[in-house]
């Protein structure tokens, strides 16, 4: 991967822990709601949901809430407590006051590459979510661009590679999800690294082979520098 000038980072499950936690409160939602429906079922109703609402309210653990509590009035036929209501929503606030805990290897990735080349951390979310995750991670002075969407998708990385004045083959994306940091960015001419996660939301998982020059898949962060050619 020659000539590059940006390198964009992925951040939930990429830079830090994410999908654990999205898992762990849905553990629990289904839990409470046993008397009702077996907890296989009620996962599968949320998940519907959760995607049936992905247009209006997007990603991230507000749009969670809501897509908890509303499968829940209909699991119960609108015979939701105010009790489990105020549970649901405190199971959302818990989940929104997580540590973020850093993946192992990113913050000496991220040292080394820093000040040698623009790093951008590009992610798809709630802007006060995300933005109060990287403050948290203490990894935003790494960072030359902040790019928060609501979707990623080729729109989105075009507009992103614009806005940093380079050419798509300047630019690699490394993350997670074959689907929104990979697919993508070789779509538009650029360069990707997917470094797999070991919880993936089923949403984001695609069943794909990808044979490209412009492609790497690697096991751990650190595997990124073996790609770069820096000054």
């Amino acid at each position: 991967m020659n000539a590059l000038k940006v390198i964009a980072f992925d951040a939930d499950d990429t830079l830090w822990v994410n999908e654990p936690y999205f898992r762990e409160t849905e553990e629990h939602f289904c839990k409470m709601l046993e008397d009702f429906l077996p907890q296989h079922s009620t996962n599968k109703e949320l998940y519907k949901t959760e995607i049936g609402n992905l247009d209006l309210l997007g990603y991230g653990t507000k749009s969670f809430i809501i897509s908890m509590i509303e499968t829940a009035m209909q699991i119960t036929q609108g015979n939701i407590s105010h009790e489990m209501i105020q549970k649901i929503i405190d199971l959302g606030k818990e989940q929104l006051n997580k540590p973020v805990v850093l993946l192992d290897g990113i913050e000496d990735v991220l040292s080394h590459l820093h000040g040698r080349i623009r790093l951008v951390m590009a992610t798809k979310g709630e802007l006060m979510e995300q933005e109060a995750k990287l403050m948290k991670s203490g990894l935003d002075h790494f960072f030359h661009h902040i790019e928060i969407v609501s979707e990623k998708n080729k729109r989105s990385y075009a507009k992103l590679i614009k806005h940093l004045d380079v050419k798509p083959n300047e630019f690699l994306m490394v993350g997670n999800s074959v689907k929104s940091d990979i697919l993508p960015v070789l779509e538009l001419g650029g360069n990707a690294i997917h470094i797999p996660y070991h919880t993936t939301w089923e949403h984001e998982r695609v069943d794909v082979s990808i044979e490209h020059d412009r492609f790497r898949h690697i096991e751990h962060i650190s595997e990124v520098l073996d790609f770069i050619q820096l000054p």
